[in-house]
């Protein structure tokens, strides 16, 4: 939302000021200065732009229009107008604007667009797996874990932190092996939010684009004379215009400088919030998530909704009774789940819908890095990457284009024992699933809001 309100911001800008600078002239010509904003507002939403290529575009329409304006004496034809384009590198008619601006603008966008499908497919694994079902076989340990005191006359006794922690690290152990690539990924993003803090963010170069346009423009008409002559040499002389607009002359028609335009006239985005306060507050979010996954049994075992606590070894429901749990804690991850005391783990058959995230966030990480090291990210071509397919992105859903497609994926179709086996499960257990979702979730909110 940021970016998209930077971008209509800077563009709203560029107009007011050329207007008042150049009026009706801008107004005939302001096509070429919206396409540009067009353009730039479609790449950041997924459209298949070619930065460099759009950019050199923009500049060669800028430079046919404005070699027009100061030569209205003269006709043009389009195969002329063409010819002059071709000069835009080698006259370098605007100065060194266009090579400065295409360097920054580039490297800031391809840095915002990156930056925010890692947050969108962040969210979208962290939901989707929050969602993932309980095996039967964690069930049954929870059933043992939060009912059976009651069973056993001790419905005040919470169950012990250790004796948690195993039933969670194998309830949660296909999550667990998310870590090892969500920590990477979490270090790919702190890596181009550095991107977005430096020189090339994209609220410095926004910000100031009308007046670095105008700059150019006022290149232009300083070199104006040469750049026709040279131009007349190697196109060759144009045809007079007829007589009533060749009596215009070029003062009538382009003689306006650009004023200095006071920042304080300029809009500002989301109620005056800065970009560097926005990653500042994203990357201490974005560190704060790292190793969920592996701490997630910690996470909710300490919660004193659900155990007496790490401090009572004694008096706590152990899975038998009201004392010490004395069984090791397993480590995290689902082949360390092999000898769990606690839930029947079968770690030969790996959660498939889990393993698919897995792949998802390595696939955005290798964007990430690309990202920083400035070089351009395809979002479209994904189907070969994953087995899954969605949708998603940095923008309200009114403004997305629908070729902005993720990687994202579906959960795959149940085991037919696996249905049998959760057909038949009690009510309890059904309430048990549900609530160990919910937890998960609430976890997640926190963190990653």
């Amino acid at each position: 939302e940021f970016f998209r309100e930077l971008l209509e911001n800077a563009e709203r800008s560029l107009n007011d000021m050329f207007v008042r600078t150049y009026g009706m002239l801008y107004m005939q010509n302001s096509e070429v200065f919206q396409d540009l904003f067009t353009e730039l507002k479609r790449y950041y939403t997924g459209g298949n732009v070619n930065l460099e290529e759009m950019l050199n575009d923009f500049w060669a329409r800028l430079l046919e229009r404005m070699f027009q304006l100061i030569n209205p004496q003269y006709h043009f034809t389009e195969d002329y107008l063409e010819c002059v384009s071709k000069y835009t590198d080698q006259l370098k008619p605007f100065g060194d604007v266009p090579r400065k601006l295409k360097v920054q603008v580039i490297r800031a966008f391809i840095a915002a667009r990156t930056f925010v499908q890692g947050l969108t497919v962040g969210r979208e694994v962290a939901n989707r797996v929050s969602k993932v079902s309980p095996t039967p076989g964690c069930i049954r340990a929870l059933m043992k874990m939060l009912y059976c005191p009651y069973c056993r006359g001790l419905p005040t006794v919470k169950p012990c932190n250790n004796y948690c922690l195993n039933v969670m690290k194998g309830c949660l152990a296909n999550q667990a092996d998310l870590d090892t690539e969500w920590n990477l990924f979490i270090d790919a993003m702190l890596l181009v939010a550095e991107r977005l803090e430096g020189p090339f963010n994209i609220e410095s170069v926004m910000d100031p684009i009308d007046v670095k346009i105008s700059e150019a423009i006022m290149n232009m008409q300083e070199n104006s004379m040469q750049v026709s002559a040279k131009v007349f040499q190697g196109c060759g002389q144009p045809k007079p215009a007829p007589a009533l607009r060749s009596s215009r002359s070029v003062p009538e028609n382009f003689n306006t400088r650009f004023r200095p335009y006071n920042p304080e006239e300029r809009p500002t985005t989301a109620a005056g919030t800065s970009l560097d306060r926005l990653v500042t507050d994203i990357k201490e979010k974005l560190k704060l998530s790292k190793k969920f996954w592996s701490t997630l049994p910690y996470t909710i075992c300490k919660d004193e909704r659900v155990t007496a606590g790490p401090s009572i070894e004694e008096d706590c429901w152990n899975g038998h009774t009201k004392a010490r749990y004395l069984p090791e804690i397993m480590n995290d991850g689902l082949t360390n789940q092999i000898n769990n005391p606690e839930v029947d783990v079968d770690i030969t058959r790996p959660d498939t819908f889990i393993r698919q995230q897995i792949m998802a966030l390595r696939v955005m990480t290798n964007k990430l890095k690309n990202a920083y090291n400035g070089n351009d990210v395809n979002f479209q071509d994904t189907s070969d990457e994953t087995s899954g397919s969605g949708s998603g992105s940095g923008c309200t859903d009114d403004i997305c284009p629908t070729e902005f497609d993720f990687i994202t994926t579906e959960a795959p179709p149940v085991d037919s024992d696996r249905r049998e086996v959760e057909a038949s499960a009690t009510q309890p257990g059904q309430a048990l699933q549900t609530l160990l979702v919910v937890f998960i979730s609430l976890i997640l909110q926190r963190q990653w809001r």
